[in-house]
């Protein structure tokens, strides 16, 4: 069983993604156009936020907002930005590719979130943003970090590349309970494996702020605002007409394919008896379950066991950020909590397409370990 069958993922819609496809093609305009600007529109109106600036990927999103500020003069290179130490490679990279500082913080064990209660800990006087990553699609966000950012004047990023959907129950800065409309500004991704998933790379910058969207569109399009002119030194980071229009489609279904992965998440929940696991949170309308994440000190055993049965599984994430091999200047730091949990965590399958006669074969499969 694989761990994600990407044909039927997009199977339910190939007949509209190829005729979408002939539209464009036919259409002869393959960049910055009418599609483009159609999803962006879109995009903005389902989160709540007043802007989207659509770009190549998602990696790409959150590197534009800090370069942003740095162009707008809110930050500048040597600033440091709070980040969660278990998140995945990109969020850092978005940092260290501005010449900004990662600071990271040690996630809650209960939402496999940053851990609020920590924050103000870390904050010092080149504290210029706090970075929060809805890891696995569970929202992460809360009165204290509004409080902390108020009172130091940060801004707040949201990585909502993992997350597109989620709803908190308390409201964000510009009034939406959206992921990617809760913070100053989002990083966005639409890689083929999210929830709302392209046919290939691309990304999106959401925000409420005028000056940051025109600014990160600029960068996005060489650093300029007017063709054969550039006010910045940019980028060349934009979503192709292709890939908008595909999007287009399939964001009209997201919130049904979400609540079918909720359902799955709880039947999971249900079926799953092993004592060897710890299983994750329900979080209701907070979590679309890009992930279904369960731990266990076997874990590798499990997976070896799992994977004689015919069970696709993987790991989110073996190796965290500050250990990697090209980030020396942090594999000194320790976090006990986020490395024993690059030991202990393992995603299941999981998708809108999983029925409960697929979740019944793996909950089996992993109700019969025993090491």
């Amino acid at each position: 069983m694989k761990f994600l069958d990407l044909q039927k993922v997009n199977a339910v819609y190939a007949t509209d993604l190829k005729r979408i496809a002939a539209e464009v093609i036919d259409s002869g305009w393959y960049l910055l156009g009418k599609y483009v600007k159609l999803f962006e529109e879109q995009l903005s109106f389902y989160l709540g936020c007043k802007y989207t600036v659509a770009t190549g990927n998602g990696l790409d999103a959150l590197r534009l907002i800090l370069r942003a500020y740095i162009e707008m003069g809110v930050m500048q290179e040597g600033d440091e930005v709070i980040v969660p130490a278990n998140t995945y490679i990109a969020t850092i990279l978005a940092i260290t590719d501005n010449r900004l500082v990662p600071v990271f913080v040690e996630p809650d064990e209960q939402t496999l979130n940053l851990d609020f209660s920590l924050i103000e800990n870390y904050v010092t006087n080149r504290t210029k943003a706090i970075m929060l990553v809805h890891l696995y699609g569970r929202c992460c966000w809360g009165e204290q970090v509004k409080v902390v950012a108020r009172k130091y004047n940060l801004k707040i990023v949201e990585d909502n590349a993992q997350a597109m959907g989620a709803k908190s129950h308390i409201c964000g800065l510009s009034g939406s309970y959206m992921t990617g409309a809760l913070g100053d500004a989002a990083g966005n991704s639409f890689y083929p494996t999210k929830n709302l998933g392209a046919l290939g790379d691309s990304g999106a910058v959401t925000t409420s702020d005028e000056e940051l969207a025109m600014v990160v569109r600029a960068l996005a399009n060489y650093g300029s605002e007017k063709k054969y002119y550039n006010r910045y030194q940019g980028f060349n980071s934009r979503m192709d007409e292709l890939q908008a229009a595909f999007l287009s489609l399939k964001l009209k279904y997201l919130d049904i394919e979400n609540e079918r992965r909720r359902v799955n998440a709880e039947t999971y929940s249900i079926l799953l008896q092993n004592a060897e696991l710890i299983l994750p949170q329900q979080a209701g309308e907070e979590h679309i379950w890009h992930q279904y994440i369960v731990r266990s000190s076997k874990r590798n055993q499990l997976q070896n066991w799992l994977q004689k049965q015919g069970v696709d599984t993987q790991i989110h994430y073996p190796l965290p950020p500050h250990l990697q091999e090209c980030y020396p200047e942090y594999n000194h730091l320790s976090f006990p909590l986020t490395e024993r949990l690059s030991q202990e965590i393992l995603s299941l399958p999981i998708s809108s397409y999983m029925g409960k006669e697929e979740l019944t074969i793996i909950a089996e499969a992993i109700n019969s370990f025993a090491e």
